[in-house]
């Protein structure tokens, strides 16, 4: 045993330094050289795509999981919802129970079939019932828009090698590419790598739309999509803009409805002052009019300055209408107009107010006189605002509680109504197809009369591509 000892440090001594550089030098070639001498043999298209967000390895874009794999079901663009994964779907239980059949001869990109067990959707307060050949969801309360949810790409977790001898999460799908390689910042991801049988993508992670569009600039990346706005890029020779209008986000004014100045008449009064666009970009609702579940004959709340005069001479107010507006700066210019036409509304209303023989105390006239002072923010207070001018976005379902329903807590405009309460409880409650749209169509009639927002525009986006 000695002698084997001394042979092996004699042995190290004389040859350690070699021996520790041919495993340094083994590492690296099979780090690093091979796999860029593979990626240049194969000669895949590559394309480099910058997002906008802040993501870890559980919480990636649809952009990315959707390119990894499927869910049970799948979103129409009118919103309506079909089987993907799943045969089939039943509910029992009144919409408290839901049961999907999965389908067979589904594999993982890594060969192992997909099965029951290796569906992990987290929803809190549901009771998932595991069996080989159905998962079923036991919720507390009957929710219809339940399959909905359940779209989401179903994805592996798995731990695999990384440089030789570490190891880290990766994730395994079902759809056409493979994750093969991310880095990170700290905990938050800034690249990631999908490989496809004919082409990849390289996607980079940007925390706001400026460092995208800079590293658009310094070649990072080559397509920019779901941009707010167009930047100076639009000047390039090299680079080409496409704008188009995403009809599930909207812009509007929100009004705090804990504010006992925003009647109902003051209301439709600043709605009615205010010009909205003339084509398909108009928005009228919350619900988008690619929905399904859409009512196109709606109040519109055209410009119409006698009618906006008429609703504030019905009720004359009792105080200064003085307001706050508060928006980003995305919407500055936006936001100024619309003061500059409350401002316009409100000389008006004083001087009808002056000449009309029905109102007897002149002087509530002065207090039609608009003043609206303008607050610009990156990150509006939801909380502490009286008029707020921002975008949302409309969900694929059109149900809308947790935006409007008066027991809410992400209710932030503290609208109350009883009946609008009634009907979204009701829409959520209801599985028939055809009762539900009749539901949602109800309340748009109603939502829109009681004008808790002024409904503006749908949103553009602009994709930027070198």
């Amino acid at each position: 045993m000695r002698k084997l000892y001394w042979y092996l440090t004699t042995y190290a001594k004389k040859h350690g330094a070699i021996l520790i550089t041919s495993v340094v030098i083994a590492i690296a070639v099979f780090s690093f050289i091979v796999p860029s001498l593979i990626s240049v043999i194969e000669n895949k298209k590559t394309q480099y795509v910058g997002l906008i967000g802040d993501f870890n390895i559980d919480t990636l874009p649809i952009e990315v999981t959707g390119k990894l794999s499927a869910g049970l079901t799948k979103i129409n663009p009118d919103g309506t919802v079909e089987p993907l994964l799943a045969q089939r779907w039943s509910t029992e239980q009144e919409g408290k129970t839901y049961r999907f059949i999965l389908k067979e001869g589904i594999f993982f990109r890594d060969g192992r079939e997909l099965t029951t067990q290796d569906i992990t959707y987290y929803f809190p307060n549901v009771e998932t019932i595991v069996t080989p050949n159905d998962i079923v969801f036991k919720l507390p309360d009957s929710f219809a828009p339940f399959p909905v949810a359940v779209s989401q790409p179903i994805l592996r977790k798995e731990n695999q090698t990384h440089k030789v001898l570490l190891t880290r999460p990766t994730l395994i799908g079902i759809g056409p590419y493979s994750l093969t390689d991310y880095e990170k910042i700290g905990n938050r991801i800034s690249e990631v790598r999908l490989e496809g049988r004919d082409d990849k993508y390289i996607y980079r992670f940007y925390l706001t739309e400026k460092d995208a569009v800079t590293a658009f600039k310094h070649g990072e990346v080559d397509l920019l999509p779901g941009l707010s706005q167009a930047f100076d890029i639009v000047d390039w020779k090299s680079a080409k803009v496409t704008k188009e209008t995403d009809f599930s986000k909207y812009l509007a004014v929100f009004f705090n409805m804990r504010e006992q100045k925003f009647t109902k008449n003051i209301r439709q009064a600043l709605s009615y002052a205010i010009d909205k666009p003339t084509d398909e970009s108009r928005a009228l609702g919350p619900i988008s009019p690619e929905s399904w579940a859409y009512l196109p004959a709606l109040k519109t709340y055209d410009k119409d300055i006698e009618r906006g005069i008429e609703r504030i001479l019905d009720e004359p107010p009792q105080e200064k209408l003085e307001f706050n507006l508060t928006t980003t700066s995305t919407y500055q210019p936006i936001a100024e107009e619309i003061i500059k036409q409350w401002e316009e509304f409100g000389q008006k209303a004083f001087e009808s107010c002056q000449a009309s023989s029905t109102i007897k105390e002149k002087s509530v006239c002065e207090n039609m006189k608009i003043k609206t002072s303008l607050k610009i923010t990156n990150f509006p207070d939801t909380s502490n605002f009286e008029l707020l001018l921002i975008g949302q976005e409309s969900p694929p379902d059109p149900d809308q509680y947790q935006l409007w329903h008066s027991g809410e807590s992400t209710n932030f405009t503290g609208y109350k109504n009883t009946r609008i309460d009634n009907l979204l409880e009701k829409g959520r409650q209801t599985t028939n197809f055809q009762e539900r749209k009749e539901i949602y169509q109800e309340f748009q009639q109603f939502f829109l009369e009681d004008a808790p927002a002024i409904f503006i525009k749908h949103l553009d986006s602009y994709t930027i591509s070198r």
